[in-house]
């Protein structure tokens, strides 16, 4: 299932690839002149798969500010203040603490980009600027572009969410409320806190940021 899904993503992004350098996809081999059953913009199911049906035919040009507004804002790191050792001492003692903490968001999210699983914060950071939107055409608008970034399986910044949650948000895309991502923000929160937390703080980077800090401290 795992490889098919894969091959499924290579096929497409190859496709999304070639139309984006101005070329078309090539016709469907012998038979020449025969039509494609499909068409051109036929879709399984737009929220699904993600593929060139009509809706996305020119959703650079409409998403184009939503995706200025989500993901801009969580290109780089945040702006923040350099953390304390009190600070810093208080990321160990809960995750709520370090998500609370602008700078341990940023070191954090560090870490994660080593191991390759950076799309969890930024797939959270962009539920959290998405939840505060209150008309109905920047909801819709973000909504796509959350879901096209971090929700479609053709999507290189896929999150892990699991079949009821993906199932609940392909309905919901319907009609998306500013709760459209709720569920699947606080599972991926949770996949942080018990997945990347506990190696954060056995990981040099943070232990390194400790000492550091300790040295520093006129407390030392």
């Amino acid at each position: 299932m795992g490889s098919e899904r894969m091959e499924m993503r290579k096929r497409q992004m190859s496709v999304q690839q070639e139309s984006a350098a101005g070329g078309t996809a090539p016709a469907q081999q012998g038979q020449p002149g025969q039509a494609n059953p499909r068409g051109s913009n036929a879709c399984c199911f737009c929220w699904c798969c993600c593929c060139s049906c009509s809706w996305n035919e020119d959703r650079d040009d409409r998403n184009r500010k939503a995706s200025y507004d989500v993901k801009e804002g969580t290109a780089d790191c945040e702006d923040c203040p350099k953390p304390t050792l009190e600070e810093v001492r208080s990321w160990g003692q809960s995750f709520d603490k370090l998500m609370c903490c602008p700078a341990g968001r940023n070191s954090f999210r560090q870490f994660l980009r080593t191991e390759f699983s950076e799309e969890n914060m930024l797939f959270w950071l962009a539920c959290e600027e998405f939840s505060k939107e209150t008309t109905k055409s920047a909801i819709e608008q973000k909504a796509r572009v959350i879901y096209e970034d971090y929700i479609s399986i053709l999507s290189p910044k896929e999150v892990s969410l699991d079949s009821r949650v993906r199932e609940a948000i392909n309905r919901n895309m319907q009609e998306p409320t500013s709760h459209t991502f709720d569920d699947a923000q606080l599972q991926i929160y949770t996949l942080m806190q018990r997945d990347s937390y506990p190696r954060y703080m056995n990981s040099p980077a943070y232990k390194n940021l400790l000492n550091t800090l300790s040295e520093q401290s006129p407390e030392s």
